[in-house]
């Protein structure tokens, strides 16, 4: 079984009955990370499989901490997952200011050395530019949603406010290397 094959699987089993929602939310930034293809290159499957498994923490066999990145990117670890998905997993969209909110940040840098930037990047581009029902969007409307839906005084709409800064850099530093790679391939 290849990798994609495996996290579709996995991803499946612990999220579409008891999370449906984010289930498709999963398959949204899967797809997502597809489309980033022309800029990963042999990274491509890589940071797919990392989308399809990055809320997978939320499943309640799984939940231990409370803190979905960190429960997730455990779980990957124990099933001996590629090391490179679990860091992506573990630290995707700017997941050590959440853990900083949770007093977890310690526990999360020590365990799980962050993955490339590039690849960073690519995963919160994906994360933060798929709705809950797993439609695009801009990164602005779904930072506004994520602290409509939790309120702005939660722990998640503290943190997400915190890396709106970051979350808008990394979607714009992954939108500039789409456009170069586009303009590349366009005829002269």
């Amino acid at each position: 079984m290849g990798l994609n094959e495996w996290a579709y699987s996995l991803s499946e089993s612990l999220l579409s009955d008891p999370l449906p929602r984010r289930w498709v939310h999963s398959l949204g930034v899967a797809k997502r990370a597809r489309a980033l293809a022309p800029i990963l290159g042999e990274d491509a499957e890589l940071l797919e499989a990392a989308a399809v498994l990055h809320d997978i923490g939320y499943s309640p066999e799984l939940a231990v901490t409370g803190f979905h990145p960190l429960d997730g990117a455990r779980f990957l670890r124990a099933q001996g997952a590629d090391e490179r998905v679990v860091r992506l997993v573990a630290h995707h969209s700017c997941a050590v200011l959440e853990a900083e909110e949770r007093g977890l940040r310690e526990e999360l840098e020590s365990e799980f050395e962050l993955e490339r930037p590039e690849l960073v990047d690519a995963l919160v581009f994906c994360d933060m530019t798929t709705t809950p029902d797993g439609v695009e969007t801009t990164p602005s409307e779904r930072l506004d949603e994520i602290v409509k839906r939790y309120g702005p005084d939660t722990i998640v709409g503290r943190f997400i406010q915190r890396a709106a800064p970051e979350i808008q850099a990394a979607a714009d530093r992954v939108q500039g290397r789409l456009a170069l790679v586009r303009s590349a391939n366009q005829p002269m």
